[in-house]
């Protein structure tokens, strides 16, 4: 079963509608009430989707980066093997020394290359990390601030049914403490 907040919004619009039609005008304040905190639950869940879907696709490429730190330490590794080895060889002289010295010379000056690269790499990670932990922050901020605002809309409905003040004073109140919420999580 799929949480659609707009489909969710639009059913609670046709509920307050249809109970507007009674003329009550209590009835016609909490069908409003009713209509508003859906709009509102809507807009938030959509901030909240959004912000998951960032966490998600921030923390995915973190993953990208981090295989490319590791592919090029790994290129690092070959490279100081490939350094030591022509070093080996050219001590040990022959007519070849001078060539092996001059290619553990290239090995040196292409390390240094690569491990900017991966030190890049990991630098790029840690960013795309901390902006999934930021969307992840905001997410559940704007889940408590939805869900207040949908328990707005439950109370509202009990508001109606016992057309009792305190429930659809209560129902208003939690709509503001969950937009607060929201506003706030989004915010930090």
């Amino acid at each position: 079963m799929t949480h659609d907040p707009a489909l969710e919004a639009h059913e609670h619009a046709e509920h307050a509608e249809h109970a507007a039609h009674e003329h009550d005008p209590f009835i016609n304040r909490v069908s409003i009430t009713i209509a508003v905190l859906a709009v509102l639950a809507a807009a938030v869940g959509s901030l909240e989707t959004i912000e998951a879907g960032g966490a998600i696709t921030s923390s995915s490429e973190a993953v990208l980066s981090q295989d490319k730190a590791t592919d090029a330490w790994d290129e690092y590794q070959a490279d100081s093997l490939k350094k030591h080895i022509y070093g080996i060889a050219a001590d040990a002289g022959g007519p070849k020394a001078a060539k092996y010295a001059d290619t553990a010379k290239e090995q040196v000056a292409k390390q240094a290359e690569v491990r900017k690269t991966a030190v890049e790499n990991e630098a790029e990670r840690d960013k795309l990390l901390a902006a999934s932990r930021a969307h992840e922050h905001h997410h559940h901020w704007l889940t408590a601030g939805a869900t207040l605002l949908e328990i707005g809309i439950a109370i509202c409905t009990v508001a109606i049914i016992t057309r009792r003040r305190a429930f659809w004073l209560g129902s208003i109140g939690l709509g503001v403490v969950g937009l607060t919420v929201a506003a706030v999580g989004f915010l930090l």
